[in-house]
């Protein structure tokens, strides 16, 4: 299969997603989402490379924080799906809300190239603790989602400039109907951070600082990887 079928099937494959939950969840995770068990279907795995082959030979992924290693395995595991490989979203939800922990990552060097706060769900975190609790995938659960998910179509919504995510693994492949997108939110404020110790949680989103979100949403654009995750 060539580049061109390819982005075609890439792009087919997220206006199908896209139009089969449209309807189901309104534009944000603060919606009430519809109680479905149904992920939306992944397109079939092509061995075809593409351009952005970047990580740099001899990269000793050992040498690499481990998530941050375990984000660029899962870039080469989900290259198919993505249009972009130059750079990843890596969230380390072993830190407390009140740190930077969203990291905008070189995938050639590994390298952290810039940080922003971002929220977790409330179901993951029921005490407020700042600290993310548990993962869950289930329609309802308020809570964030672990791995990987390809950024797709921004729009208007709830929150203004929105960015929508597509699950690519069985623990959030729920992410389109849940309606789990980037986001900016007033909940997100440093300030909040020296009177409460923490920012606020979403409802599983990924929510930035509002004068943060629009930079976050360029530097990723569309068809590049998230990688959501914590250390035991």
């Amino acid at each position: 299969m060539g580049s061109q079928a390819l982005e075609f099937t890439r792009r087919h494959f997220i206006g199908a997603a896209f139009a089969a939950t449209a309807g189901l969840a309104a534009a944000s995770c603060t919606t009430a989402p519809r109680q479905v068990a149904t992920p939306q279907p992944l397109p079939t795995p092509t061995p075809t490379p593409l351009a952005e082959v970047v990580p740099e030979p001899g990269l000793d992924l050992a040498s690499l924080p481990p998530l941050i290693a375990e984000a660029l395995t899962a870039l080469e595991t989900n290259a198919v799906y993505l249009t972009h490989r130059d750079k990843i979203g890596v969230v380390d939800f072993g830190l407390p809300s009140s740190e930077p922990r969203f990291h905008l990552v070189d995938a050639a060097t590994g390298q952290i190239e810039r940080s922003w706060l971002v929220a977790h769900g409330s179901g993951s975190d029921p005490g407020a603790t700042g600290m993310l609790q548990r993962f869950s995938n289930v329609p309802g659960s308020n809570a964030t989602s672990r791995g990987a998910y390809l950024t797709a179509n921004p729009y208007y919504g709830q929150h203004g400039l929105s960015r929508r995510l597509i699950g690519l693994e069985s623990d959030n492949n729920m992410a389109m109907d849940r309606a789990i997108v980037i986001h900016g939110a007033e909940y997100v404020n440093r300030s909040l951070i020296a009177s409460q110790g923490r920012i606020g949680r979403s409802q599983g989103c990924f929510a930035f600082e509002q004068h943060e979100v629009g930079r976050v949403m360029d530097l990723l654009g569309e068809g590049r990887m998230i990688y959501a995750g914590k250390l035991a």
